[in-house]
């Protein structure tokens, strides 16, 4: 029978099931919404929806860059069997490309994007994936960037192929040019990113919340010494120093170089090569990772 595209629309959303085992359950109910959905069940097809409610823990990072834009995404699936299937390999690539051609900065707005050059949006795309992978499948989160005036380097630990892994890093920076020492000293970066998964670029930058945070931690460990007020706070402060180190990105010892601070190798860099290389963001996304 002639189906038309919002009857198909409507089942698949009521039923959470794929587009072709909608249409087939149409043509066997007669276009009959609540018999297709009743034909559905009687089959067994598990529907999208009844996925969704399962834990979605694994997956993949997958990191695109494009001249000046760039994107960064998590897609979750419930297994590492799912997640290393060419299907969803595929997906996480064209996700990326299409969120990258659209500019979109967050999971609302790239679910209503297009995929790729199709009439289908991209929710439509996933809803397809998980009835015809067998699991849920969630986009976890996202971070866009376009950087007009800088330069962006990926880099993927775990990979799987060129775009996708476990651990993605996005880096952001300028330099006078792009030479090969340059993409290289970049590229190095993003594994130390990916090591040592900083909290922050700088001390300035670091939220105030995690440094009063940990200042308690040690006051309170402090607490039943018998030294004094004075000397507790100097304590306090070389333990917070000692933080700073750990988790603001040029305040690290480069895992490159395990003797000088990251800031203090990009002025060694830009010493030797007469350069001017400075970092202007970052992301990591670590699978599962808050």
């Amino acid at each position: 029978m002639n189906l038309t595209p919002s009857i198909i629309k409507e089942l698949r959303e009521k039923s959470g099931a794929g587009m072709m085992d909608c249409k087939k359950a149409l043509d066997e109910s007669g276009g009959d919404i609540e018999k297709a959905i009743e034909w559905l069940r009687k089959k067994g097809i598990n529907t999208a929806q009844k996925k969704s409610s399962r834990s979605a823990s694994d997956g993949l990072i997958t990191v695109k860059i494009n001249d000046k834009k760039g994107i960064i995404i998590e897609v979750n699936a419930e297994t590492d069997f799912v997640a290393r299937n060419e299907n969803f390999q595929k997906f996480c690539d064209e996700l990326a490309f299409t969120g990258i051609s659209n500019e979109a900065e967050s999971i609302e707005s790239l679910l209503n994007c297009k995929f790729l050059d199709s009439n289908q949006s991209v929710q439509e795309n996933l809803t397809n994936l998980i009835s015809k992978l067998g699991e849920n499948i969630v986009i976890r989160k996202l971070k866009y960037i376009k950087q007009n005036s800088g330069t962006l380097e990926k880099y993927l630990h775990n990979s799987i192929n060129q775009n996708s892994g476990k651990i993605g890093v996005l880096l952001s920076f300028t330099s006078n040019e792009q030479s090969k020492e340059v993409t290289n000293f970049s590229k190095n970066l993003c594994m130390h990113i990916a090591a040592t998964d900083p909290k922050s670029l700088n001390i300035e930058n670091l939220d105030k919340k995690i440094v009063d945070g940990e200042r308690s931690i040690y006051i309170e460990q402090l607490n039943s010494s018998d030294k004094s007020k004075d000397i507790v706070e100097k304590i306090v402060e070389g333990k917070i120093q000692k933080f700073f180190q750990e988790v603001c990105l040029l305040e690290q010892i480069f895992v490159m170089d395990n003797k000088l601070k990251v800031k203090d190798c990009i002025l060694a860099f830009n010493k030797e090569h007469n350069e001017n290389f400075q970092i202007l963001d970052y992301v990591i996304f670590k699978l599962g990772q808050e």
